[in-house]
């Protein structure tokens, strides 16, 4: 059976571009004329409406310090995901991904490496796609599971997909913040280290709280989404 974390790519790669508005492609054709990083704004995600659960329990929270998205998941709700695809003119040059999270509720012994316990505060997914093959790397703030540890190795002719730990356990609400640079962990996870090899088009980004499988609450922040150049 085809499960979720299977079909997100292809959602990362079908978001309606629509969704953004006018008023956002003028200002990204700007910032790519002006060769700057790209910032995405909070409110710009979407629920994966096909892969989610009839609940959102996402809301923006405006503070002026710097906005962000805050996640709250009951249990039993079915897991909601958001999503951001990049436009083609965000697309040219994009080298990392930076972000700022902070878990608020961790998932009652929430470990993906782990079978069974596949649940964490917070997770961020990194999409790209060649041919009709989908690439997705799957960075998890865990409750207890090893930091570092990669697992949730998924290939097949259409899909691949790694999950890897980048937080683990507390202290909880205080903010992290991440850097990825997604060429190098593209070829690290996918092209055995590769330096040279090519680097497909670069799809999007999503989030995800949840706490299913632990059936537990769980709780997380994200903030400062910037793509850099």
């Amino acid at each position: 059976m085809t499960t979720y974390e299977e079909m997100l790519p292809l959602r990362l790669a079908t978001l309606s571009l629509l969704v953004f508005g006018a008023a956002a492609t003028a200002t990204i054709h700007d910032a790519v004329a002006a060769g700057a990083d790209v910032r995405v704004d909070v409110h710009s995600f979407r629920v994966f409406k096909r892969d989610s659960g009839p609940v959102d329990y996402y809301t923006v929270v405006d503070d002026p310090a710097m906005p962000y998205l805050r996640a709250k998941y009951t249990y039993p709700n079915d897991t909601t995901v958001l999503g951001y695809q990049v436009t083609d003119a965000e697309r040219p040059g994009l080298k990392k991904l930076r972000w700022n999270w902070r878990a608020n509720t961790l998932p009652v012994g929430g470990n993906e490496c782990a079978s069974g316990k596949e649940d964490s505060a917070a997770v961020v997914y990194l999409t790209w796609k060649r041919g009709f093959k989908y690439y997705t790397l799957k960075y998890v703030w865990s409750s207890v599971g090893t930091k570092g540890q990669t697992c949730g190795r998924k290939r097949n002719p259409f899909v691949a997909q790694d999950t890897i730990i980048l937080e683990t356990g507390g202290p909880t609400g205080a903010w992290k913040s991440e850097e990825i640079d997604m060429a190098h962990e593209f070829r690290a996870h996918f092209e055995d280290g590769d330096q040279n090899a090519e680097i497909p088009d670069f799809g999007g980004i999503a989030i995800m709280s949840d706490g299913d499988q632990t059936k537990s609450a769980s709780a997380a922040d994200y903030a400062g989404f910037v793509f850099l150049r």
